[in-house]
Order: structure tokens, then sequence, then C-alpha cells
């Protein structure tokens, strides 16, 4: 204890009280006194006592944001971790960032706003916090850059599946200022081992005898092969980074770059050049964001088959920036016309990592293919409309070598990588709907294995309803070997775990954990939560309306018969319950289903006010009209 109240070092109280002070002189006008906000000098004041040359001031401020967490060392060890790899090297990139400004005459300020890892989180109390905290830390630093009155440019640096989503919607509410937002790039594949996907579902492949303990425990050690970027797989983090770009927020091929290397500090030096020349040619992102930007990003999320978490955040960040927010059925048309040509772990055929879509040309490349179809004229941050960036990219030197790149690196064809339009795949996304879900669903079609899918592009599946109110009586089924197993023909439905329920968790550990088992590919999963970008299988997610928002899906009972249909051609499809509708309608809620006893409460008000706000269909956002309006 007494360690613990002295250190025993020798000279430590010998403290000051006062110091001189900065030197030199504030480059103040008597007007700025007369007629500036007291807040403005107090500004400058804190400013030089931080060390910023007096001379200097009263130059252009530009905001560096971040999601940067954990502290680490000049040499890349860790004093202290960060909740995932994503965020670990971001500083870098903020580095750059500011000398770039500050090399072009601007000031530089810097704020951080960390996130949380769903992957860490996955089957745990920490999921509750997990769709909530966007919102949260959207507000954090949608106030921190109000708090900075004097800036003239915002930069977001930011990665992974809530950080990103909630910088891009910070930004696009204060779309009154120039903005760049930085993608925080993708983590490496190990030369040994798998990817970050398929290593989560170690403890299933465990308990079915697949994996031995010795080789999960390896396999385990080595699955980040780089310390920092987001997952080597298409989940939320990647599709969140090609979402960014599409939208017109990121410089040209910035997505998916890989991280700590020399082409991804590039990127950051480069988008500090680009605020910097916004801010000189007065270019907000109100004038980015629009309409046609939000169009194109919709097309890129179909070309890449991207995340089903994208359409709970796509429409957030059309509904920061004013604009009104996708519906189902605008996603249903869009799939309906774009192939998917981006073959990406986890859809494949093939299934490349992200670093190789990247080095394949990324999202520039595929949108040379679709580019009649994408709204060319929309505004970006290199100061360029979209069809200009494209006509750059196609002629460019970089295009040419990270393409070869590829091809010697991996002896990967890029062209099988991102393909043509005419050589593109069946588009990945469909949304069924039917007397369970009145109001829409979503499955990513692609990710049901082959062999369930007959020569018409048909899933259908017929079975009795297994019932389970918690992911963990769920998963504790799947891993089975006993009489409550799951088995080939069931319609397993996981319910009171949308938004109302548990704050609408990711379901990663069920879904794939049905990808390893044997019987995975005959079961169905329809649930009221939501999925990891990287789930596989007939997996039904965002049912609406959740079972405790009044949706038929809380009235299921055990055996119940259920029918799925999932059309892989037309994109449409029905989730029904094929006995005596008239009688099911008048059924009580099934009492499995109820708020998780330790749901937070401020998970339970997030809950509130974006059920009021349009639910998950209208993105889990907070509408103030719609809100006041319910409250009055």
């Amino acid at each position: 204890m007494s360690e613990i109240l002295e250190s025993g070092e020798e000279g430590i109280e010998e403290v000051v009280t006062r110091s001189e002070g900065a030197d030199g002189e504030l480059p103040i006008s008597g007007d700025d006194l007369t007629k500036g906000n007291s807040g403005d000098l107090f500004g400058w004041m804190q400013n030089v006592g931080m060390g910023w040359k007096a001379a200097g001031w009263g130059k252009r401020e530009i905001l560096i944001l971040s999601t940067q967490g954990g502290i680490r060392q000049p040499d890349g060890t860790p004093t202290a971790l960060g909740y995932h790899s994503g965020h670990w090297e971001v500083g870098l990139l903020m580095e750059a960032v500011a000398r770039e400004v500050a090399r072009l005459d601007g000031v530089p300020f810097a704020g951080f706003c960390s996130d949380p890892c769903d992957g860490r989180t996955q089957g745990t109390k920490g999921m509750m916090d997990s769709l909530p905290f966007r919102n949260d830390a959207a507000m954090v630093l949608r106030r921190l850059i109000r708090s900075l009155p004097t800036a003239k440019g915002v930069v977001g640096v930011a990665t992974c599946d809530k950080g990103l989503p909630a910088m891009m919607m910070a930004l696009a509410g204060c779309g009154h200022l120039p903005g760049v937002l930085v993608p925080g790039g993708v983590s490496l594949l190990s030369e040994e081992t798998e990817d970050l996907g398929k290593v989560q579902s170690l403890g299933a492949r465990y308990a079915h005898g697949e994996v031995s303990l010795e080789e999960a425990a390896a396999t385990a050690c080595r699955a980040c092969a780089s310390p920092g970027g987001g997952c080597q797989f298409l989940g939320t983090a990647a599709s969140s980074q090609v979402m960014g770009e599409a939208l017109g927020m990121s410089l040209p091929h910035s997505g998916l770059s890989p991280s700590g290397s020399q082409i991804w500090r590039d990127l950051a030096t480069r988008s500090g050049r680009a605020a910097m020349h916004l801010a000189d040619q007065e270019i907000s992102l109100n004038q980015i964001l629009t309409e046609q930007s939000l169009h194109n990003a919709m097309i890129m999320h179909a070309a890449f088959g991207g995340s089903t978490n994208l359409i709970l955040h796509l429409p957030a960040i059309a509904h920061a920036a004013g604009l009104a927010r996708p519906t189902v059925s605008d996603w249903q048309r869009v799939n309906q016309l774009v192939p998917r040509i981006v073959d990406a772990l986890p859809n494949g055929p093939m299934g490349y990592a992200t670093v190789q879509v990247f080095l394949a040309g990324g999202v520039p490349e595929a949108m040379l293919s679709l580019r009649d179809i994408l709204n060319l004229d929309a505004m970006t941050v290199s100061g360029q409309i979209l069809g200009e960036n494209l006509e750059w990219w196609e002629n460019s030197e970089r295009r040419k070598r990270v393409r070869e790149r590829l091809n010697a690196l991996d002896d990967i064809d890029p062209n099988e990588v991102i393909r043509s339009r005419e050589d593109g795949l069946s588009s990945t996304v469909t949304f069924p709907q039917g007397n369970l879900a009145p109001e829409g669903s979503v499955v990513k079609s692609t990710a049901i294995d082959p062999s369930m899918i007959n020569e018409d592009g048909l899933f259908l599946l017929e079975g009795q309803a297994r019932v389970f109110g918690s992911e963990a009586k769920a998963i504790t089924a799947v891993k089975s070997q006993g009489d409550d197993r799951i088995r080939a023909g069931d319609v397993m439905i996981l319910a009171g775990i949308g938004p109302m329920g548990a704050g609408m968790p990711e379901t990663y550990q069920v879904t794939s954990a049905l990808k390893y088992c044997k019987v995975g590919k005959q079961v169905a999963l329809v649930t009221d939560g939501r999925f990891s970008g990287v789930s596989t299988g007939a997996c039904i997610g965002h049912v609406s309306p959740e079972a405790l928002a009044g949706g038929p899906i809380g009235k299921l009972r055990d055996g119940d018969p259920v029918r799925v249909r999932i059309d892989a051609v037309s994109r449409e499809g029905a989730i029904d319950y094929l006995g005596d509708w008239a009688g099911f309608q008048k059924r009580r809620l099934n009492p499995l289903f109820k708020v998780h006893p330790d749901l937070p409460d401020d998970t339970r008000l997030w809950a509130a006010l974006q059920n009021a706000s349009g639910g998950s269909w209208g993105g889990c956002v907070y509408d103030a009209d719609a809100v006041n309006r319910g409250l009055s």
C-alpha cells in the first residue's frame, strides 16, 4: 500500500506556480477586440499556450477528427490496447493530414471519439450498445465540429463498423463546411491461417469436432496478420469505406487501402491537401452529398455485394444530410438493376480479400464498369465531378501499377476480382416481405449455399418454427448434439432482439455456426435483429415490424408451419405463416419475446427515439420533428 501512496521519487514536490507564457504578440486588430467574440480571443490565447507560434495565427483552421483508440508507441508497440485493430493506426493518418495542412499554411486541430468492436462484443451484453453507439458517436463528433466555430473545414479519419458510419453522419450533419473522409483501411491476409470472418466460427466447429483445440488456438493467434486496419472481408467496415468513396466524401481509390502502407499514408496527405483546396474554393459537403451521390452509393453497394448493415447506415447518412431516406422499394429497385461485379469475401465465388479488391482498382474500377448508370455530374471532394475522376482513373499510372502489383503478388487477374457489367454475377441482396414481415426484411441471397437454390434461382424452405428469445439460447441449440439440436428443414425464429428488445444486436455467432455445421445450409434463420456483413446462409434479418413493436413475428410458437421463399433472380421473396391466419392474428405476443433484463436505460431511450423516427428501415436515426410530434 505504501508504494501506492508514495512513489519514493525525490524532488517531485518541487513544483512552481508561475511561468512566463508564450513569446510574441497575437496578430489581432482593434476590430477583433471591439467587434469579435470573446471566445475567439480566448481560443487564440490557448493556441499559443499549447505552443503554436503567435505570428502564425489567424489562418485557415482545419479540424481533424478521428476514431483512434489505444495508446501506440512510436515503434508500433502498445502502451494500452484499443478496442480493435481498425482504429489502432489511424493516428498516423491524422499526423499526415495535419502536416500537410500546416505545410499549406493552415492551422490543424485534432479531436477524438473512439469506437467499439462488434467482433469483440459478439454474444455478450456489450452488443446491446453497438448500434446505439453509432448515434451517440455521431452526436459527439457533430458537437466537436460545432464547438470549433472558427474551423474552415473538417477531415474525418475513421474506420470500422460504427465509427465510420458515425463519422459520415457527423460530416453530413455539418454539410455547410468543406469536409473530407479518410477511411482507415484494411488488414492484410495472414499467410498461414483463416480470414477474420471464418475464424469467428471456431467455437461451433470445435463443438462439432471439426477442429482440435490445438488447431483452434494456433489459428486464432495468427488471424490478425497486421496491427491495423479493418477486417479482410466485405463486412460493414469495408462496405462503409466503399460507401464513403461512392458518396464522393473520400478521394478516388481511397477505400480498402492496406493499413500502415505508404499508399495508405499518401492518401491522408492528399486528403489534407484536398481539405485546404475545398476551403479555398468554398466547396461544402452540401454540394457533394446530394440525391445524385446517394444514387451512386446505392449502386456501388449492389455492385460490391456490401453488408446488409449499410441498409441501416446509408439512410442515416442521408437523413443527416437532409436528404430523403431510401426505402425498401428503393433498395429493391437498385438491386434489380445492378449486377454484382466484385468478387470479395464472404460472397465469392472465389472470395478475394479486401486488400486484393483495392489492388484490382477498388471503387473507381467498379465504377468504370457501371458508369452508364451512375450520375457522373456528382461533385466529389477532389474538387471535380465524378466523371472527371473516372477519366483520370482510366488513364492513370496508379491504376496500371496497382493492378500489375496484384498479378505479381498473388497471380490474380484483376478482371476476375472486379468484372465487367456483362460478366457480372447475380445481385447480392433480396428483400422478402410476406405476412411475417409486412414492412420488409433483408437477406444476402448470394450467401445461400448454391446447392439449396434451384435452376430458376429459387430458395424454398417449408418447415417447423424453432423459436428462440435470445441469441444465447439459439447458439446453444446450434452447438447441441442432443434432442434439442437444430435439424435440417428447421426455420429458426430469433425474435425480441430488435432495437426495442436488445438494441438490435449483430447475431454473427449464430450465422457463422450454421455455416460450418453439416445441416446449416438446410436451415433458415429469421430475426428482427441484424447480421454481420460476413454472415452467410439463408439468414433473413431486419424483419419489420419487430416483435416488441407488434410485428407478427412475435406471435410465432414452436412447431408453427413457416415458409421461406427467396427469389435470387427477381430480388423478392416472402416469409409466411402457413396455418390459420385469422386465428394467428388473435394470438398474443409469445412470452419468450421480452425486453432483455440487462438492456441499459440509455439503449432503451435510443430504441424509443428511433422507433418514433422510422425504426430500422428508417436507419435507426433520431428525427427530432417526429419525436416531438409523438411527445405532443
